[in-house]
């Protein structure tokens, strides 16, 4: 920790968008390296365009058309040969999209049942080239963070991303990363199964 807060960065805006130019720009920098990634929420390339634009239409610098294409853009990048894409998400986030808790209140049960669906389908159809570990809040904590191979990582921050290209603050936030896959309580093979089972209990 000492280690990053004693790094140079460099500040960058971020647009609260699904095509965010900037991300995009880190994606098409870090071609053919490996990209890690805490969301804040849930990944946006994991999520239905129903879900896109109920999120982030109070926020959209561009129209559904284009984050929409931004989405599809990244999807056909992890299917291409050689991708690898980690990314790690509080279980407890998973759970309250399905029980329409917290952030998702005022989303509609189909819309939720539809994003669950969808989400554990990309999980089963991209592995391994994406591979998505849930790891338990009370156990664990992260920041939202990408980390672009070993050129540079970027802690989001809201406005801002804080982002890092020395190699030993890029390597202290992958150490961290990794830490997050290790102490997860579900692994990747066994993702999409899970998510599924959140909404099934959800309706039990």
């Amino acid at each position: 920790a000492a280690e990053v807060l004693s790094a140079n960065f460099r500040m960058a805006t971020a647009q609260r968008t699904p095509a965010d130019e900037q991300i995009i720009a880190w994606h098409q920098e870090a071609a053919g390296h490996k990209i890690r990634h805490v969301p804040a929420m849930l990944p946006d390339i994991l999520k239905t365009e129903a879900v896109l634009e109920w999120e982030y239409a109070a926020f959209l610098d561009k129209t559904p058309e284009q984050a929409s294409g931004a989405m599809r853009e990244t999807f056909d990048w992890l299917r291409a040969p050689g991708s690898d894409y980690e990314i790690c998400v509080s279980i407890d986030k998973v759970g309250s999209l399905a029980r329409g808790h917290g952030y998702w209140q005022g989303l509609e049960r189909n819309a939720r049942v539809a994003q669950i669906e969808f989400m554990a389908d990309r999980c089963d159809r991209l592995y391994p080239s994406l591979r998505l570990f849930l790891y338990d809040s009370k156990k664990v904590f992260s920041a939202p963070v990408s980390i672009f191979g070993r050129l540079l990582a970027a802690v989001y921050v809201g406005r801002f991303y804080l982002v890092y290209r020395d190699s030993k603050q890029v390597s202290a936030l992958t150490e961290h990363f990794d830490g997050l896959v290790r102490d997860s309580e579900v692994d990747a093979r066994s993702a999409g199964r899970v998510i599924r089972a959140m909404m099934e209990e959800d309706a039990s």
